[in-house]
């Protein structure tokens, strides 16, 4: 069997499980098994594989039939154009998120900055901005060791490791200094609605990082509250929100003495993002 024939196998298995990205996916697969990009295997596709390389990829594709996320079957995921580590204790990095990283590198380009990034999850976040932040250094804090741990395996891969910290904190836990700029992507989703995700999310990414609580603002307000006390004044904070959710997170906001400076949105034209200033 040649690439042609088994991408198109493996295509059909896919769709036939209504997986929208189907020929892509198999395309994706293919080329781990072979340690060959995309368009390698493309402009190959006459190439003989061989029995363990078949079986290798039919056992990728099953897992993908059974609608398991590419990112957690190859282990991997870009973000800012960087390969990230992932595995199931962490939140896929998503390409709206970038959008945040874009307009923070603008704000602080050329200075030097002290970062906290509160639930860091792979570490995407803070990770991207110091590789892009060259003076810049900065902290993750997440209440997953086991997400820790694959944050400081990025931090390693990027060569940003001598730069950041990444320990266990929750909200209650004590800051003993103060940063120049918040970052965080909480868990935004209302806990009634986690059962209309798609699947391979509701089933396969840790609930920890999407569920928001009843009107999915818990952990927002926790975010903006605490950020209030660690920020040094003047000091940013960026966080990411939920669709629908901007008119009430600007109002927690400003009564927690913010002023948004910029708002963000997404390839859909929703408020995605809001960069702050402590004011007071």
């Amino acid at each position: 069997m040649n690439v042609l024939e088994l991408i198109k196998q493996g295509s059909k298995k896919l769709a036939s499980k209504n997986i929208l990205s189907h020929k892509l996916d198999s395309e994706i697969l293919l080329s781990k098994i072979l340690e060959k990009n995309r368009e390698q295997i493309i402009l190959n596709q006459n190439t003989k594989l061989n029995v363990s390389q078949i079986n290798k990829f039919k056992k990728l594709i099953h897992r993908r039939s059974r609608y398991e996320p590419v990112a957690y079957i190859l282990q991997q995921k870009e973000f800012w154009s960087l390969l990230f580590y992932i595995n199931k204790f962490t939140l896929i990095p998503r390409p709206e998120t970038e959008l945040m990283i874009y307009e923070l590198v603008k704000l602080f380009r050329n200075k030097k900055i002290h970062i906290l990034d509160i639930g860091t999850g792979s570490g995407c976040i803070l990770i991207s901005l110091l590789t892009e932040l060259k003076n810049s250094y900065g902290e993750g804090v997440d209440i997953s060791q086991k997400a820790l741990k694959i944050a400081k395996i990025n931090a390693k891969i990027h060569n940003v490791n001598f730069k950041t910290k990444f320990y266990k904190k929750s909200f209650s836990d004590y800051f003993n200094t103060k940063f120049d700029l918040v970052v965080s992507n909480p868990p935004y989703i209302k806990s009634g609605e986690i059962k209309n995700l798609d699947y391979d999310v509701k089933n396969f990414e840790p609930k920890i990082a999407l569920d928001g609580g009843k009107d999915g603002l818990d952990l927002v307000k926790k975010v903006i509250y605490k950020a209030k006390y660690i920020l040094k004044l003047n000091g940013k904070l960026a966080i990411e929100i939920g669709n629908k959710q901007h008119l009430k997170v600007s109002e927690i906001l400003k009564k927690n003495n913010f002023k948004i400076i910029k708002t963000i949105k997404d390839f859909k034209d929703n408020v995605r993002c809001f960069i702050s200033q402590k004011i007071k």
